[in-house]
C-alpha cells in the first residue's frame, strides 16, 4: 500500500526526465548522509526515487532512425 503522504510526490517525480530525476535523487541522498533524518520519510522517498530511476533507465527513448527511401524503378 502506497504511503498517502508520498504518493502524490512520487507521481510528480515519475514524470521527470532521467537527468533531472537523477540529480534530485543524488541531492537528497547526499543531504540524508550529511544530516540524517532531516526530512521525514526520506528513506522511503529515496527507495521510490531509486525505483523510478531504474524504470526510466530501462525505458529510455531510443533515437528515431530515418530509413533511406527505397529505390524507385
Amino acid at each position: 500500500m502506497a504511503n498517502p503522504l508520498l504518493a502524490p510526490l512520487m507521481g510528480f517525480l515519475g514524470r521527470l526526465s532521467y537527468p533531472r530525476l537523477f540529480l534530485i535523487t543524488a541531492g537528497l541522498f547526499a543531504l540524508d548522509l550529511v544530516i540524517p533524518d532531516f526530512i521525514p520519510f526520506i528513506d522511503e522517498l529515496l527507495l521510490g526515487l531509486g525505483t523510478l530511476l531504474l524504470a526510466n533507465w530501462k525505458n529510455r527513448k531510443q533515437p528515431a532512425t530515418i530509413e533511406p527511401p527505397a529505390p524507385q524503378r
